[in-house]
């Protein structure tokens, strides 16, 4: 199953030149947090919502699992329904098959139909 993960245009910029990509959420990298936040189609308009309202200049990067070389598990989130997938370790860029566009709506909420 596909996932993703909300990133900065200029941080992915910076991560394709570099080969690896190493935020794992919003102001801090995987060395931070011990893992890369990712989430499924489903979570992704969420967490753009809750961590990310007033950001601009955001892409969902598009993820396939069975590329990573870092381990990926899905755990649980307090408050969450479903758990979500975590990368344990820097994100190598040839696992991202694309990039996809956060949109909002006429009520500047951030939707997503991965």
């Amino acid at each position: 199953m596909t996932i993703y993960h909300i990133a900065f245009r200029t941080d992915w910029a910076d991560a394709v030149a570099a080969g690896h990509y190493h935020i794992s959420t919003r102001g801090k990298t995987v060395e931070q947090q011990g893992y890369i936040h990712a989430s499924t189609a489903a979570q992704v308009a969420g967490v753009a919502n809750a961590f990310y309202a007033d950001a601009e200049g955001l892409l969902v990067l598009v993820i396939d699992p069975e590329k990573l070389t870092a381990p990926l598990r899905y755990d649980p989130v307090p408050g969450a329904d479903a758990p979500f997938p975590h990368i344990y370790g820097p994100l190598n860029v040839d696992a991202v098959t694309g990039t996809a566009e956060l949109r909002r709506d006429a009520d500047g909420q951030y939707v997503f139909e991965g």
